[in-house]
């Protein structure tokens, strides 16, 4: 799904790093300049003749071993993995990245010096809003032994990324994870400073192949059979931080924010790129698909009315259970009325001399009023919400004729798939019910074959056959 969740934000004055590339041995400049909305993160050539642009997006990445590099046309630019993380990690949206090499500078192995000059030339709203991608269903990438996987996010819609790192208990770097909910400011204090690493082994055999001349154990981590040479870690668990530091800034390259949990072993930017890739198939069926859900019939003092209710509700006498509509928030909140009269054909047997409105029909008012909440929330054409589970179901006043239940449902969770909502009924301050519901949205065509829970003769309906 795509969600508008904030502005985008940009840099408010011009940046700049200097330092060497690790892979090639240049000495690089790269400025940072302010971009407007919707730009994105386009890097520009200096050094070659027509100054070639080349946009941060997945579409354009070169596979390159050890590090991250696109191009297009001809031109390239190659680790580009700490930069990106950087402005992802600030949530810098819009940003032209100028270098005069074709290889982003290595500094200290880290995105340090990067977060320090972006802060330092500061960071401004734009008045665009930024999109993300909130993961729904799982999706992974397998590599040999490397698995990503990108789970929904859960109740704290934001990223959270976690990396097992792993080879072995023979290898002289020991095995950790490390986990962190991403923000610009957990970014900035508990991965900015964290550094690329290899083993000495590794660092040797590049050496002799003419890459990395100008980088020694002092610039980055290298681990040899005792530990780390000529340096000191940062963090008992570096490696596995720097592991996630990769992961924010390939991962950036989807061109939008993520909402979900990320969990990786023993990946590369290889697989970080194939996940990406993945990722950026379900942003463009997310785009194709209806922008959203069909507009609700709200009057002019945002209420509905019976024939606003009937057009999102597939219910009818004698069991349409919602009379009127007071508030609706899509995908956070409904508020709607239920006037008992008793003219109502279940009092005639509940009970004959003494009626009272079943309890389950309460919570059926609950579940259609959460039906209204759905319909208003997601694309609903050809879609039914059935019930899945009723949980926490209590009944604490007797309902009877010239009673009106007030039913008030908060959406917890609406997806295009599921919903979870949980609902309370009040006869003026009293409490009458309450119940938390969980809804599996499904092709009408689906419901009228059945499905694994029982045959259900109304969407949203308490019934079972």
């Amino acid at each position: 799904m795509l969600r508008e969740t904030r502005r985008q934000r940009t840099i408010a004055g011009p940046a700049e790093v200097r330092g060497v590339g690790f892979f090639h041995g240049a000495d690089v400049t790269i400025r940072f300049h302010p971009a407007e909305p919707d730009t994105g993160i386009v890097f520009r050539r200096a050094d070659l003749p027509g100054r070639p642009e080349i946009p941060a997006r997945v579409d354009a990445v070169v596979p390159t071993p050890r590090r991250t590099a696109i191009g297009r046309g001809g031109a390239t630019v190659e680790m580009i993995e700490h930069v990106m993380a950087a402005l992802a990690g600030l949530q810098i949206d819009n940003a032209w990245v100028e270098l005069d090499a074709g290889e982003c500078p290595g500094c200290d192995g880290s995105s340090h010096a990067y977060v320090a000059a972006l802060d330092a030339a500061g960071i401004v709203e734009q008045d665009r809003m930024r999109r993300a991608l909130v993961i729904e269903e799982s999706i992974s990438v397998r590599e040999g032994d490397a698995v990503l996987a990108a789970h929904p996010a859960g109740s704290s819609g934001r990223l959270t990324l976690c990396y097992h790192l792993d080879y072995g208990g023979d290898a002289p770097i020991r095995p950790q994870s490390f986990s962190l909910g991403l923000s610009a400011e957990s970014f900035r204090t508990e991965l900015a400073a964290s550094r690329t690493f290899l083993l000495e082994a590794e660092a040797n055999a590049l050496r002799r192949a003419g890459i990395g001349v100008r980088t020694s154990a002092s610039d980055l981590l290298i681990f040899g059979p005792d530990g780390v040479i000529g340096n000191d870690l940062r963090y008992a668990d570096e490696c596995a931080r720097h592991k996630v530091l990769d992961l924010v800034g390939d991962l950036a390259l989807l061109g939008l924010d993520l909402h979900g949990f990320v969990v990786a072993y023993r990946t590369g930017h290889q697989t970080n790129a194939a996940l990406a890739r993945r990722l950026h198939q379900r942003v463009k069926a997310a785009e194709a698909a209806p922008a959203g859900p069909p507009p609700v019939p709200l009057q002019d003092d945002g209420t509905l009315d019976i024939a606003g209710i009937m057009g999102l509700l597939p219910h009818r006498y004698p069991f349409l259970l919602v009379d009127r509509v007071l508030e609706l928030i899509p995908a956070r909140r409904v508020v709607a009325l239920k006037n008992v009269s008793v003219n109502e054909p279940f009092f005639r047997g509940h009970w004959p001399g003494r009626p009272v409105m079943p309890g389950v029909l309460i919570v059926e008012a609950l579940a259609q009023a959460a039906g209204v909440l759905i319909a208003a929330s997601v694309p609903r054409e050809g879609k039914l919400a059935l019930i899945a589970s009723i949980d926490g179901v209590k009944l604490r006043r007797v309902v009877v004729p010239g009673d009106q239940l007030r039913l008030e449902v908060i959406g917890h969770r609406i997806k295009s798939n599921a919903a979870v909502v949980s609902g309370t009924a009040r006869l003026g301050d009293a409490m009458a019910a309450e119940a938390r519901i969980r809804f599996v949205l499904i092709d009408a065509e689906r419901a009228g074959r059945g499905h694994p829970g029982g045959v259900v003769d109304q969407p949203g309906s308490t019934h079972r056959g």
